[in-house]
């Protein structure tokens, strides 16, 4: 008798736990930020706060991947691109998305865009960015808007001084030569923008690939 009626509530507790994950799955997709961290790098406006705040509680104990991941993006997105706010609002704002980012790639690693995004927020916040930058490389392709972003975080940052990364960002700073119609005016600016040793990055790369480019560059 004993071993029937513990049999009935485990039964009635594994009937309550995956109607929870039943909930919460639909719940996820209702709330879940149409937004992906290759977004940022497209243009592509942010969810507003109110969208935001009824993903935070579901993102708080979720361990859906890319429910995580948008939202993180998300904030990320919100502290990068949004109008600027006084500098200990945005702080805590910018620690707040980097939790975000890095509870998302705890579940999900395999993300380069969201690396590269946890990258731009430490830069923003004058943090170290090599460690970041780097994972971007080492967990997969990305499309060229998110490769050029990598070559402007490189370049204005010390990840140009890391001899791995210097060289993993040549790929990316030919892949912008390639489209160069559309990224001239931009990787002009990179460089303008850039650090002593990004500057060289950019001149040892065109230099090869682009000798009529990398006398342009050289005129800044």
């Amino acid at each position: 008798m004993n071993r029937m009626i513990l049999l009935r509530v485990v039964g009635i507790c594994t009937a309550i736990v995956l109607a929870l994950h039943a909930g919460m799955a639909f719940y996820g997709d209702l709330t879940r930020p149409n937004f992906r961290a290759g977004d940022l790098f497209s243009g592509k406006l942010p969810p507003d706060k109110a969208k935001l705040a009824a993903a935070a509680g579901l993102a708080a104990f979720s361990w859906d991947g890319d429910l995580l991941a948008n939202y993180a993006a998300a904030m990320a997105a919100d502290v990068l691109q949004g109008p600027s706010t006084a500098a200990g609002g945005r702080a805590s704002e910018n620690k707040a998305a980097q939790a975000a980012v890095l509870a998302a790639l705890k579940i999900s690693p395999i993300r380069p865009a969201l690396w590269l995004t946890l990258g731009m927020l430490q830069a923003q916040s004058g943090e170290a960015v090599t460690p970041a930058v780097k994972m971007s490389y080492l967990t997969g392709s990305v499309p060229i808007d998110v490769a050029f972003s990598r070559v402007r975080t490189v370049t204005s940052s010390a990840a140009a001084t890391d001899e791995e990364i210097k060289l993993l960002a040549q790929s990316d700073i030919r892949s912008a030569l390639a489209s160069r119609s559309r990224y001239e005016p931009l990787l002009i600016a990179a460089y303008v923008q850039a650090t002593p040793q990004g500057k060289s990055l950019l001149l040892e790369t065109t230099k090869i690939t682009d000798p009529k480019f990398n006398e342009i560059l050289r005129r800044y």
